[in-house]
């Protein structure tokens, strides 16, 4: 009869555990390989998924503009900076979303698409219907207060978003006034934003991202 020794009955278990743990060990690493692998096929974030990006004002406000409202959201965002003047203490951001998007447009899909009249929107230096943005570039005196036009905010730091859902729906609404497709009218207008505004997921979404951020909230009608 074979007799085990104290080693033998020692040195199974030890084979056995040393085992396990190698087995263990090489499962979490081909899990880890397969994982990084995974990711690194995955489509890197659109640029707005970083918006509004550092704020470095140490005042913060988010005017939540869900309506064009006479171009009152503007004229907050332009009346909290104008009020606290000192250089760089304070920055402003703009959600422009609902049926506040247009603000987001240039002159040329505002013409092609009769936004003005659909909207039954007042251009305040022809009286009536726009047949361009009003709020971006107007002649000195149009509007309220100059410096609450689009361009001049931009110039002046403050961060605009716009919402993708609102720019979705307002031209699937409006393609049949230019003549082309939903998908189409869809695409040009997400080509003529005017230049430094970000087209984000939604307003919803841009107003928390702001608040986040540090903003304090405004409703901007």
């Amino acid at each position: 009869m074979n007799e085990r020794t104290p080693d033998m009955i020692v040195s199974a278990p030890r084979r056995t555990l040393f085992g396990r743990l190698a087995a263990t060990t090489a499962i979490g690493l081909a899990a880890l390989a397969s994982t990084r692998a995974h990711a690194d096929k995955e489509p890197a974030r659109p640029e707005s998924a970083e918006w509004p990006g550092k704020l470095t004002g140490r005042h913060r406000q988010v005017v939540d503009a869900y309506d064009i409202n006479g171009g009152f959201p503007l004229a907050f965002a332009f009346s909290f900076l104008i009020t606290d003047p000192t250089p760089g203490s304070s920055t402003a951001v703009v959600v422009l979303r609902h049926s506040a998007f247009p603000i987001a447009l240039n002159s040329a899909m505002w013409e092609k698409y009769k936004i003005g009249e659909s909207f039954n929107i007042i251009d305040p230096e022809t009286k009536s219907s726009a047949v361009k943005n009003p709020f971006l570039q107007p002649k000195p005196g149009v509007l309220v207060v100059d410096d609450m036009a689009v361009d001049r905010l931009l110039a002046k730091g403050t961060v605009f978003g716009a919402c993708n859902l609102a720019l979705k729906v307002l031209s699937k609404k409006l393609s049949s006034n230019a003549g082309v497709t939903a998908d189409d009218a869809a695409k040009e207008w997400a080509a003529n934003v005017v230049p430094g505004i970000t087209v984000i997921p939604s307003g919803t979404w841009g107003v928390n991202r702001a608040q986040e951020a540090g903003c304090t909230y405004c409703a901007g009608g």
